[in-house]
């Protein structure tokens, strides 16, 4: 994972940007319609506190956020390779997003668990009812939200939103590698497009004629 051709390598580096930005959105989108649809109801309904839902949403939407901004340094990079400052954003920023890419697929598969186990309790906490209610079986409770199918639709957001996370977990560990591969960091120490990028630099029209002075003092 700590190759990187200088050719083929920023090519490869702007398709994962992309990819980023693009599940970061999808995963911001679907924790935006979980809020709008379960969390407001069942956030804080009669001093009941659903820390499983509630903590895992923040933690996706947030991460969807830090994708979409880590997606577009890995686009800059990969058109400036050479720059010192678009190298480190790219390591600081991608190793923060896969580690809260990583809780966030972790505390959305321990809410789908809790879900699954208790046949969706923590879904009806805001009905009228002090006994626990199935969210699988028709409910006769009042409840002053729609219980129709939101067993269902709980874990259909659920679901494709961990998968999102995983995916932006991974594609933020290439990323990271990517950027101590430019940097010449471990475990990639042993990368030459460090080597590579410093000898680009040292070719450039610009040096050239400083060398050529230097050779030349005359002129």
């Amino acid at each position: 994972m700590c190759t990187f051709d200088k050719d083929k390598g920023p090519r490869r580096l702007m398709k994962k940007g992309l990819t980023l930005i693009l599940v970061g959105h999808i995963n911001f989108i679907l924790g935006a319609i979980v809020h709008g649809n379960v969390l407001r109801h069942i956030s804080k309904p009669n001093q009941h506190i659903t820390p499983e839902y509630t903590v895992a949403n923040i933690i996706s939407v947030t991460s969807g956020l830090l994708s979409i901004a880590s997606g577009i340094i890995a686009i800059l990079v990969s058109r400036n390779l050479h720059v010192l400052k678009l190298q480190i954003g790219l390591l600081i920023a991608s190793f923060l997003n896969a580690l809260l890419s990583a809780a966030c697929c972790t505390g959305l598969l321990l809410a789908i668990s809790i879900t699954v186990a208790q046949d969706g309790e923590g879904l009806m906490y805001g009905c009228n009812t002090t006994q626990p209610i199935n969210a699988r079986s028709p409910v006769s409770a009042q409840c002053p939200f729609d219980t129709t199918r939101i067993y269902e639709t709980t874990l259909a957001l659920l679901i494709p939103s961990a998968v999102m996370a995983a995916v932006e977990a991974g594609l933020s560990g290439w990323c990271f590698h990517v950027g101590l591969a430019l940097r010449g960091l471990a475990p990639c120490g042993n990368s030459y497009i460090k080597e590579q990028l410093e000898g680009k630099a040292e070719c450039s029209p610009h040096s050239r004629r400083l060398i050529g002075k230097r050779s030349n003092p005359e002129a």
